[in-house]
């Protein structure tokens, strides 16, 4: 359903147009001024315009250079009369998507509106493709000045000269996406495209088609062949975020394209190549992972080639001070405001603070002082609320296994949380300063752990 603005001077033409419109589920508005209508398109915006060629006090031509003009790229679609098809053209070369010739039929019209919509979508997804591109091409930087900060960099600028697959490790919110833009923005392959594909936000199926394509009619849904994720990346990098959560069959066409650099679409058997670097990411133990039988030993020593562990901020917190004032520069650079300052007080509290979150937390602490500040110094009573209860759980831990202190530890700790916000896990993740999907992912993990051992779980 797609938000449509009719424009037409003649009653009859611009409420047959509408009602053909809506019969397809489309919300219709309509102008017989087309001034009217570009006041209101610029007001509210629609996601495509069907205007007659000639109106007066402003044509179609008109019309839309004055789109065009204001900054609106919505698609528009002209109607004109057999003797003014030369004029349409000249409405194209402004900027106009394509015409109609009167008369035309409602399935015409339809059949224009649909692809006009599409073109648009797929434009705006290319727009956003191309983008994220030229993001993780852009150098990223590590901040922070600490021994451990130094020593990764020095292992990240080794590891970007080579083309050999990456296994990067670390606690969620230590900033493992940074450090594979970063490997990629320091690499031969700097020039070419790096893309990313989070392995735990599809399903097994979904996934697959992500990563190889489809042809046309592969399953139901899949109305055009589509590229994948290693065709589009040929020649750059491929990030494997969440590796763990991949399934196993699925690890194993992984595993062959690691091998060989061959794969096959989806509903294919023709066989295609890629020269694609992988970087895979993982907050989970993966050498367990394999003992536990849930990721494949052949692969993970695929992407052991060169491992690198991004330390949790508790392991660093030298760098706190360095990377607050990157986080409140960005913010008050973003709203064009005054640099934020903290003040020692506050200082004193972030630097003695646990950060189970890791940087993210952080992060999200400078951006919420950003956001509610009166002054351009945040105080240590403000932010400490924010911290206290956080703080006083980490005292209040059970029994620790030996071996697995820091795993109980979490779990103890995020069972609380969730404790205190009612299972609520939006506010509970938020609270822990982690995603809400990487919270789902740990007590998805709790729950196949007490399945598998017929033990007790926590339900949220």
């Amino acid at each position: 359903m797609a938000r449509i603005c009719v424009v037409d001077d003649s009653d009859i033409l611009r409420e047959s147009v509408a009602e053909s419109l809506t019969r397809e589920d489309h919300r219709v508005t309509m102008f017989d001024d087309p001034v009217e209508a570009l006041a209101s398109v610029k007001r509210v915006g629609f996601d495509l315009i069907v205007s007659d060629l000639k109106m007066p006090r402003m044509d179609g031509v008109q019309l839309v250079r004055e789109l065009r003009a204001g900054g609106c790229d919505t698609p528009v679609i002209m109607m004109t009369a057999f003797a003014t098809v030369s004029t349409a053209v000249e409405a194209m070369k402004a900027g106009a998507y394509d015409y109609l010739q009167k008369p035309f039929d409602t399935a015409a019209l339809n059949v224009l509106v649909d692809r006009a919509l599409e073109h648009d979508r797929l434009s705006r997804e290319n727009e956003a493709l191309r983008k994220s591109v030229e993001d993780f091409r852009k150098p990223r930087m590590l901040a922070g000045d600490s021994q451990v900060m130094q020593a990764l960099r020095e292992e990240l600028t080794r590891v970007a000269a080579s083309h050999a697959t990456v296994l990067v490790s670390g606690e969620s919110g230590t900033g493992k996406e940074l450090v594979a833009s970063f490997i990629h923005a320091h690499s031969p392959r700097a020039d070419r495209p790096m893309l990313c594909l989070n392995c735990a936000a599809l399903s097994a199926n979904l996934l697959e088609s992500e990563l190889f394509g489809h042809e046309r009619g592969a399953f139901t849904g899949a109305d055009r062949t589509r590229k994948g994720r290693f065709e589009l990346a040929d020649g750059g990098t491929l990030l494997l975020d969440e590796i763990s959560e991949m399934a196993l069959g699925l690890q194993a066409k992984l595993l062959r394209v690691l091998q060989e650099g061959e794969f096959e679409r989806v509903g294919s058997s023709t066989t295609r190549r890629a020269d694609v670097r992988i970087i895979a990411t993982t907050n989970r133990n993966l050498k367990e992972w394999v003992s536990k039988r849930r990721f494949r030993e052949d692969l993970f020593y695929r992407l052991n080639v060169l491992p690198v562990t991004v330390a949790p901020l508790r392991d660093r917190i030298e760098d706190v001070a360095g990377l607050v004032a990157h986080f409140a520069g960005r913010s008050g650079a973003s709203r064009d405001r005054k640099r934020l300052q903290f003040s020692p007080a506050a200082m004193k509290l972030l630097n003695e603070y646990h950060w189970p979150g890791n940087v993210r937390e952080l992060e999200n602490v400078c951006e919420r002082a950003m956001t509610i500040r009166d002054g351009d110094i945040v105080s240590g009573e403000m932010i400490e609320p924010w911290l206290r209860a956080e703080a006083r759980t980490m005292t209040e831990f059970g029994p620790l296994r030996e071996g697995r202190m820091l795993q109980d530890m979490e779990r103890q700790l995020i069972e609380k949380t969730l404790a205190r916000y009612s299972g609520h896990r939006a506010k509970s993740a938020k609270a822990l300063g982690m995603g809400v999907r990487t919270l789902g992912l740990k007590i998805k993990q709790w729950r196949e752990e007490a399945a598998a051992t017929h033990g007790a779980v926590a339900v949220y």
